[in-house]
């Protein structure tokens, strides 16, 4: 299967934080964000293999601040790598100050998605290829996420997890 660089499975959304999309502080619920997040991620996972996708697992979600009503919410999501039939998917949330036009980040995620076929049984995806030092952290990390996912669900044993013992050598 045809190798694919990183940058080839790039997806980016923009939204606006409504009345409707807050809670009673005036801040997005978290809800909210996971549902932009998981439709932008889905979104890159299903450029970099061209098959539809399914969520499979939200890895990783950290709420660093919260974000406002009127703030301009952009979401970048990208395969940081793709395994047999799975791809994880690494989401930077950026916020935009709708007054000032000030930027910062706020908040990221790591989800897991499978590619499927039309029976919805898992399908091969093209391996992921890292080209800056940035998607290569995110790559070399991602062996060692999914294997501690693995051992928590049961299906590695620890001591088959090579990449997560090399770290405590």
């Amino acid at each position: 299967m045809k190798k694919k660089f990183a940058r080839e499975s790039k997806a980016i959304s923009t939204e606006i934080v409504l009345p409707n999309d807050t809670n009673t502080l005036g801040n997005l619920m978290g809800g909210r964000l996971l549902h932009w997040m998981d439709i932008t991620a889905a979104i890159a996972a299903h450029r970099h293999c061209r098959r539809v996708v399914v969520t499979a697992s939200v890895n990783n979600v950290s709420f660093d601040r919260p974000i406002r009503l009127a703030d301009i919410v952009t979401l970048e999501a990208q395969v940081s790598r793709a395994f047999t039939s799975s791809m994880e998917v690494f989401i930077d949330v950026w916020v935009e100050n709708h007054s000032t036009g000030k930027k910062e980040k706020c908040n990221e995620a790591i989800y897991t998605f499978v590619a499927v076929d039309q029976l919805g049984s898992p399908i091969a995806v093209p391996e992921c290829v890292p080209e800056t030092d940035l998607e290569n952290q995110r790559y070399d990390g991602a062996l060692r996420r999914r294997q501690l996912s693995l051992i928590l669900a049961g299906k590695m044993k620890p001591e088959e997890a090579t990449e997560l013992k090399a770290l405590f050598k």
